[in-house]
Parts: structure tokens; C-alpha cells; sequence
């Protein structure tokens, strides 16, 4: 047994790298093997050289000032470099606040986890299959077996629908994808249906919620529901590997992919979210049993990762605006290889 345990010891790394060799690409790779630097910054500049057209970094150190990294180009037709105070599309890290908006309203007793889409949303019985077992909580959790509208092939990205209920039509009247509860699939439906949900027990948009309940009293006056709601020329241009053009105005209305924010906006509200400051007590205690802390964001041209990291009590949040290809590779050995410098710089101090 001790024999077969040190040749698993010795085997098991060699077959790990034979599978990152067979089926990483060697730009990847190489970005990964390659000397870390010293600083944040030089990181950063060397993502650019990776095909990524444009990066911001935001990095929160309990106890210290924010620190700001850009690179790039915020808008490269025009050469306007990389602004760390530009607005960015967060993609799915909005369901973050849609999770919060809904932890508070089930404290307040507004919204219970156990009742079902056919409870809150009846019209969709018979629409969506399985509604009358489809709780709250398995939406939040992505086990509802709802289909995901993302991976619907009549879905135009060139001509994206104009409201949610666009997208919500992909996928009615389609079998689940499983039994409800029985597995995890991520999905966007989910957090469409749940803002709907949450428009019905308001009586007004969930985004207006979330402004006052949680954007307000964090001080956050750089983040926004809905690209319509901000200066064109204040966002940063979105570029897609297979594709020439700028996609910044292309405008992703659905819930849960929506918003539009600056990193460190992102990256107060994620310290916020952590650290208890946003939520009391009670509320804590029901978003800790229904939703993640971190997340990650992707829409053509816009890819993010926000992510706390309690061992070094730091908030990363990263945005590039490239898509495509293996860029989404590449994305995240970047944010990890400035984690670790990050660890390095801590382990020093």
C-alpha cells in the first residue's frame, strides 16, 4: 500500500501535466510557466502582449488604499488607453445583487425560498415544466433543471432581444434539462425569472431595489442596472476574437447580466458582501445558504472575475475587454498569477 501510494505520488503530477500539455494551448501554457514578476503592474502589462486589448485591476488590501492597474486600450480604433475609472459591462457578477436583493426580502419576510415558480409566477405553469416544484431556492442555487436561454441556437447575439421577456421566451415551453433538485447547471433563466419574481412582490424593478437597498448606502454612484442608463463614451469598447468591430452599444438587457459598473465599485460592494458590512446578521445567514461570494462576468467583448481572497483578506476584481478564442484561458492564469503576487508581497510584510 505505501509502495502503490508513492508511485501515485510520483504518476499523478506527470499525468497532470501530459493533460495540460495534450489540451491547454501553448500560448496559455507558456503564460503560465513563465517567471512571475515582481509587481502587479508588470503583470498586467504583460497581459497585453496575450492578445487581451484592454485590462483593469483593482486591488483591495484590508487596511490599505485601493491600489488602480491598467493597461491596453480603452478604445483602440481611437488609441484611448486603459482608464481603471471606466465603466465596464459586469456581466453575470450582477446576480451577486440580485442574491443580496433577494436575502434581504426573504429576512423581511417578503419572499420565502420554499414557494415555487407556479406560486409566484403562475402564468408560467404548463410554460416552464416542473414549475410547481421548482422552489426559489433552486433557482438561486442553479438546480432548478430550467434550460439555460444562452445555449438556445435561435438566440441572436447580433440582434439580441429588447427586453427580458425575449429572452425568457427561448426557452417556454422546453423540456427541463433535469428533475428539480437533483444536480447543479448553471443557467441565466434562473435569475431572470427571480428578478421577475422580485418586480411582482415590489411593485416595482428589482434594479430600483437594489439601488437603495444596496448601491445608496454603500456609496456606490458608478454602477447601473442597464447600459441605457449611462454615457456611451464612459464605458470601455468590448472586442471579440472573431470579430473586427466595437461591441460596446450591444446592450444585454436580460436580468443577472445587465449591469454596468466601475472595478472599484465592484470591488466595494464584494468587500461589503464578505466582510458582513452589507448584510446584518439574519440576511447574512440566508445569503450564505443560497448564493457564492465571488463571480465571474462574459458577454462578447467583456470578460471580469471578482473574487475576495480571505488568506490575503484582499479583493481582486479584474476586467479585460476582450472574448473569444482562448482568451478566456489565458484570463485566468492571469488573475492567478497576480494573486500570487499578491500572496508573495503579503508573505513579505
Amino acid at each position: 500500500m505505501k509502495r502503490t501510494k508513492r508511485l501515485l505520488r510520483i504518476v499523478m503530477p506527470i499525468v497532470a501535466i501530459i493533460c495540460t500539455v495534450a489540451f491547454t494551448p501553448w500560448e496559455a501554457l507558456l503564460i503560465w510557466a513563465a517567471p512571475l514578476p515582481d509587481t502587479v503592474q508588470e503583470q498586467v502589462d504583460k497581459a497585453i502582449d496575450h492578445s487581451h486589448d484592454g485590462i483593469i485591476v483593482y486591488v483591495d488590501k484590508k487596511g490599505r488604499e485601493p491600489e488602480f492597474y491598467s493597461a491596453g486600450w480603452k478604445n483602440r480604433e481611437n488609441r484611448i488607453p486603459a482608464d481603471p475609472q471606466a465603466l465596464f459591462k459586469i456581466a453575470s457578477i450582477s446576480k451577486l445583487y440580485i442574491a443580496a436583493a433577494t436575502a434581504k426580502l426573504v429576512n423581511n419576510k417578503s419572499l420565502s425560498l420554499d414557494k415555487t415558480v407556479a406560486y409566484y409566477l403562475p402564468e408560467l405553469v404548463g410554460r416552464i415544466e416542473n414549475a410547481n416544484q421548482i422552489t426559489l431556492r433552486m433557482m438561486l442555487q442553479h438546480r432548478s433543471g430550467i434550460p439555460d436561454f444562452i445555449d438556445d441556437p435561435k438566440l441572436s447575439w447580433s440582434n439580441l432581444p429588447i427586453n427580458s421577456g425575449g429572452f425568457l421566451n427561448l426557452v417556454l415551453d422546453k423540456p427541463a434539462d433535469f428533475k428539480p433538485d437533483s444536480r447543479y447547471r448553471y443557467s441565466n433563466t434562473n435569475y431572470l425569472l427571480i428578478s421577475n419574481i422580485l418586480d411582482k412582490i415590489l411593485g416595482y424593478s428589482h434594479r430600483q431595489y437594489i439601488k437603495r437597498e444596496i448601491l445608496d448606502p454603500l456609496g456606490l454612484m458608478h454602477t447601473y442596472g442597464l447600459l441605457n442608463e449611462v454615457v456611451l463614451r464612459d464605458v470601455v469598447s468590448g472586442y471579440y476574437a472573431e470579430y473586427d468591430g466595437d461591441l460596446k452599444t450591444q446592450n444585454f438587457v436580460t436580468p443577472g447580466g445587465s449591469m454596468v459598473a466601475t472595478a472599484q465599485d465592484v470591488g466595494i460592494f464584494l468587500r461589503a458582501l464578505n466582510d458582513g458590512s452589507l448584510l446584518n446578521d439574519d440576511e447574512q445567514a440566508i445569503y450564505s445558504s443560497i448564493y457564492v461570494y465571488e463571480h465571474t462576468g462574459l458577454l462578447p467583448g467583456y470578460s471580469s472575475i471578482a473574487r475576495y481572497h480571505k488568506d490575503i483578506d484582499t479583493v481582486v476584481i479584474l476586467f479585460v475587454n476582450t472574448s473569444g478564442g482562448n482568451s478566456w484561458t489565458k484570463l485566468e492564469i492571469v488573475y492567478n498569477r497576480i494573486v500570487r503576487i499578491l500572496g508573495r508581497q503579503s508573505s513579505r510584510q
